[in-house]
Protein backbone atom coordinates (compact mmCIF):
# COMPACT_ATOMS: atom_id res chain seq x y z
CA UNK A 1 0.00 0.00 0.00
CA UNK A 2 1.16 3.74 -0.65
CA UNK A 3 -0.16 6.55 1.57
CA UNK A 4 0.28 9.90 -0.10
CA UNK A 5 -0.10 12.68 2.04
CA UNK A 6 -0.22 16.48 1.75
CA UNK A 7 0.43 19.60 3.87
CA UNK A 8 0.82 23.24 4.13
CA UNK A 9 -2.61 24.60 2.93
CA UNK A 10 -4.09 27.40 4.65
CA UNK A 11 -5.36 30.95 4.68
CA UNK A 12 -3.47 33.39 2.83
CA UNK A 13 -4.12 37.13 2.01
CA UNK A 14 -3.62 38.10 -1.72
CA UNK A 15 0.21 38.27 -2.30
CA UNK A 16 0.97 36.22 0.18
CA UNK A 17 3.01 32.10 -0.02
CA UNK A 18 2.62 29.56 1.23
CA UNK A 19 4.67 26.24 0.64
CA UNK A 20 2.74 22.77 0.23
CA UNK A 21 4.51 19.23 0.64
CA UNK A 22 3.72 15.99 -0.49
CA UNK A 23 5.16 12.72 0.66
CA UNK A 24 4.66 9.30 0.01
CA UNK A 25 5.06 6.64 2.27
CA UNK A 26 4.19 2.77 2.81
CA UNK A 27 5.44 0.53 -0.26
CA UNK A 28 7.44 3.37 -1.40
CA UNK A 29 9.71 1.47 -3.78
CA UNK A 30 9.76 2.77 -7.38
CA UNK A 31 6.92 5.28 -6.23
CA UNK A 32 7.93 9.09 -6.64
CA UNK A 33 5.39 12.04 -6.29
CA UNK A 34 5.19 13.93 -9.17
CA UNK A 35 2.78 16.75 -9.44
CA UNK A 36 0.19 18.93 -7.79
CA UNK A 37 -2.96 19.58 -9.38
CA UNK A 38 -6.02 21.84 -7.77
CA UNK A 39 -9.69 21.69 -8.08
CA UNK A 40 -11.79 24.81 -7.07
CA UNK A 41 -15.63 25.06 -6.39
CA UNK A 42 -17.50 23.77 -9.54
CA UNK A 43 -14.25 23.10 -11.83
CA UNK A 44 -12.69 20.44 -13.19
CA UNK A 45 -9.90 19.16 -11.55
CA UNK A 46 -6.70 21.33 -13.50
CA UNK A 47 -2.59 20.32 -13.66
CA UNK A 48 -0.66 22.71 -11.74
CA UNK A 49 2.99 21.83 -11.74
CA UNK A 50 4.89 18.06 -12.08
CA UNK A 51 8.21 17.34 -11.76
CA UNK A 52 10.16 14.28 -13.02
CA UNK A 53 11.85 11.78 -10.74
CA UNK A 54 15.20 11.86 -12.14
CA UNK A 55 18.05 13.88 -10.81
CA UNK A 56 17.22 16.71 -13.73
CA UNK A 57 13.91 17.59 -12.32
CA UNK A 58 12.36 18.45 -15.49
CA UNK A 59 9.69 20.68 -14.24
CA UNK A 60 6.12 21.61 -15.72
CA UNK A 61 3.84 24.71 -15.41
CA UNK A 62 0.51 25.81 -15.93
CA UNK A 63 0.16 29.07 -17.49
CA UNK A 64 -1.65 30.32 -14.97
CA UNK A 65 1.35 29.93 -12.23
CA UNK A 66 4.39 29.84 -14.08
CA UNK A 67 6.87 32.97 -12.31
CA UNK A 68 4.54 32.60 -9.30
CA UNK A 69 5.44 28.65 -8.47
CA UNK A 70 8.06 26.27 -8.19
CA UNK A 71 7.68 22.55 -7.56
CA UNK A 72 11.27 20.87 -6.39
CA UNK A 73 11.79 17.27 -4.81
CA UNK A 74 13.83 16.13 -2.20
CA UNK A 75 15.04 12.50 -3.02
CA UNK A 76 16.26 11.67 0.18
CA UNK A 77 12.67 12.54 1.69
CA UNK A 78 10.70 11.54 -1.47
CA UNK A 79 8.79 14.36 -0.99
CA UNK A 80 7.72 17.35 -3.44
CA UNK A 81 7.12 20.55 -2.27
CA UNK A 82 5.18 23.58 -4.21
CA UNK A 83 6.60 26.98 -2.92
CA UNK A 84 3.31 29.69 -3.89
CA UNK A 85 3.94 33.16 -4.08
CA UNK A 86 2.00 35.89 -5.40
CA UNK A 87 -0.72 34.15 -4.07
CA UNK A 88 -4.47 35.35 -5.94
CA UNK A 89 -7.69 34.53 -5.36
CA UNK A 90 -8.28 32.56 -8.20
CA UNK A 91 -5.21 30.28 -6.43
CA UNK A 92 -8.00 29.08 -4.21
CA UNK A 93 -8.84 25.48 -4.22
CA UNK A 94 -7.90 22.08 -2.99
CA UNK A 95 -4.42 20.81 -4.21
CA UNK A 96 -3.99 17.10 -4.71
CA UNK A 97 -0.80 15.45 -5.13
CA UNK A 98 -0.21 13.09 -7.22
CA UNK A 99 2.53 10.13 -6.71
CA UNK A 100 3.87 7.65 -10.02
CA UNK A 101 4.73 3.91 -8.94
CA UNK A 102 6.81 2.50 -11.85
CA UNK A 103 8.01 -1.31 -12.04
CA UNK A 104 9.90 -2.54 -8.89
CA UNK A 105 12.74 -3.93 -11.42
CA UNK A 106 14.21 -1.58 -13.31
CA UNK A 107 11.63 1.58 -12.26
CA UNK A 108 10.92 2.41 -15.85
CA UNK A 109 7.79 1.02 -16.72
CA UNK A 110 4.83 2.99 -15.78
CA UNK A 111 1.99 0.72 -13.45
CA UNK A 112 0.31 2.58 -11.38
CA UNK A 113 -1.07 6.50 -9.82
CA UNK A 114 -1.46 7.50 -6.20
CA UNK A 115 -3.40 10.50 -4.79
CA UNK A 116 -3.46 12.29 -1.50
CA UNK A 117 -7.02 13.62 0.24
CA UNK A 118 -5.97 16.87 -0.62
CA UNK A 119 -4.66 20.49 0.74
CA UNK A 120 -7.25 23.28 1.33
CA UNK A 121 -5.35 26.97 0.23
CA UNK A 122 -7.82 29.55 0.32
CA UNK A 123 -6.72 32.94 -0.94
CA UNK A 124 -8.25 36.26 0.57
CA UNK A 125 -8.30 39.52 -1.64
Amino acid sequence: QVQVEESGGGLVQAGGSLRLSCAASGNTICVSPMGWYRQAPGKERELVATITRGDSGVTNYAESVKGRFIISRDHAKNTVYLQMNSLKPEDTAVYYCSARRLDSMVCSIYEDDYWGQGTQVTVAS
